[in-house]
């Protein structure tokens, strides 16, 4: 899952960023509304978490160039408002969701995933193909009912490949999906990572390379 955090608080979006990340989310995160509106623009995010009142662009302003885009992004607004006629306002404005400051860590990250399934079409929370059992709820792996140690990465990379569902998924695609903005189409870190998966799931192999294509998990290599 790809997520843009926006907000003018950067103590409050680093930690939700560093916190998403953990769950193996690939996380973007900007201050203010106007790099929210560049980040948009140019990357696609399956959730926007907004903070109502950041300076430039307002999340309002921002959230409605998301609904009046039509990209399939789910909005979650935060606010420091925390009566029945703001969050009202929130969701008229096309926010798909709604969450007061204070907030619970846990909180936010369910609302996340909820908003992440609705971003693309209806998938199963435990997803499961040739042995593999991912529960994304959970953060959890095995094969063969055996646990695997994931990093945040490699369980991203996987989560990927099995919502490909057999399909052919190239390096680019994985970069987009797993990774930051920060990421560099040069990098061999796919590769890198792909290494260390296929390390960690075992014989027999299940991932398998398409030569000039991608990876695909089931089949033959």
């Amino acid at each position: 899952m790809r997520v843009l955090v926006a907000d003018d608080e950067r103590l409050l979006a680093d930690t939700v960023a560093e916190g998403l990340r953990r769950l193996s989310m690939a996380v973007d995160v900007c201050y203010d509304g106007d790099g929210a509106l560049e980040r948009i623009g140019v990357n696609r995010y399956d959730v926007a978490v907004l903070d109502r009142d950041m300076p430039g662009h307002t999340g309002d302003e921002v959230c409605r160039s998301i609904a009046d885009s039509q990209v399939g992004t789910r909005v979650l607004l935060l606010t420091a408002a925390a009566g029945i006629r703001d969050r009202v306002e929130g969701l008229g404005l096309g926010a798909d969701d709604y969450l007061t400051k204070p907030f619970a860590f846990a909180e936010l990250v369910a609302r996340v995933q909820a908003l992440g399934r609705r971003s693309t079409p209806a998938l199963p929370p435990v997803l499961a193909q040739d042995g593999l059992v991912l529960d994304v709820g959970r953060h959890v792996a095995t094969r063969d009912g055996r646990p695997l140690a994931l990093s945040p990465k490699e369980f991203a990379v996987l989560h990927v490949l099995l919502r490909a569902d057999g399909q052919v998924v190239s390096a680019e695609e994985l970069l987009e999906q797993a990774w930051d903005e920060f990421a560099d189409p040069f990098t061999n870190a796919v590769r890198v990572t792909m290494m260390t998966l296929r390390k960690k799931l075992g014989d027999p192999p299940v991932i398998h390379t398409v030569p000039k294509a991608g990876y695909r998990i089931g089949g033959t290599s």
